[in-house]
């Protein structure tokens, strides 16, 4: 169980590690819109748009990684003072009963959605704008499915916990 976990753990880590370098990308980005626009009176929509785009590449993708580094927001006053045997039952129940149904209903909802503006190659409705909206809208299976994925993890780890101690 611990080296499917760790496998997992690996791939999550990777792609929030990968998409952490658009926060960089970002900031350029947007001083070059500030310069383009304020010392050159000149802009362009996909330019700003791209911005929109990697900020919600990272929230969105970046969510598994940031609940792996357990940088969620939890009620930690109780937590941190369970045993390590109870914050693997809390951990377990939490993955299995909360966050593998929430997952399972953002896929389920939001399957037409990102299907339909697939079928269109959804662009923006701007002019200028990008042409890869279906990309971006791609991205919310992506997070429900890396949510998932590090889900099922952190089941195998609390799992292992839990029969260990006997």
């Amino acid at each position: 169980m611990n080296r499917i976990a760790e496998a997992i753990e690996r791939f999550i880590d990777w792609s929030g590690r990968t998409v952490s370098w658009l926060t960089l990308f970002m900031v350029l980005i947007t001083f070059a819109v500030v310069v383009l626009r304020y010392l050159f009176d000149s802009g362009w929509i996909a330019v700003q748009e791209s911005i929109g785009f990697m900020h919600a590449a990272v929230f969105l993708t970046g969510a598994a990684y940031t609940l792996q580094q357990e940088g969620h927001v939890r009620v930690d006053i109780f937590y941190s003072h369970f045993s390590e045997h109870t914050r693997a039952w809390v951990d377990l129940c939490g993955a299995l009963f909360m966050l593998m149904p929430f997952m399972f209903f953002i896929v389920w909802v939001s399957w037409e959605y990102v299907i339909e503006s697939w079928i269109v190659l959804e662009g923006s409705r701007e002019a200028g704008g990008l042409p890869g909206v279906y990309l971006l809208k791609s991205l919310i299976l992506v997070m429900a499915t890396l949510l998932m994925l590090q889900a099922c993890a952190q089941i195998l780890r609390a799992l292992n916990k839990i029969l260990g101690d006997h």
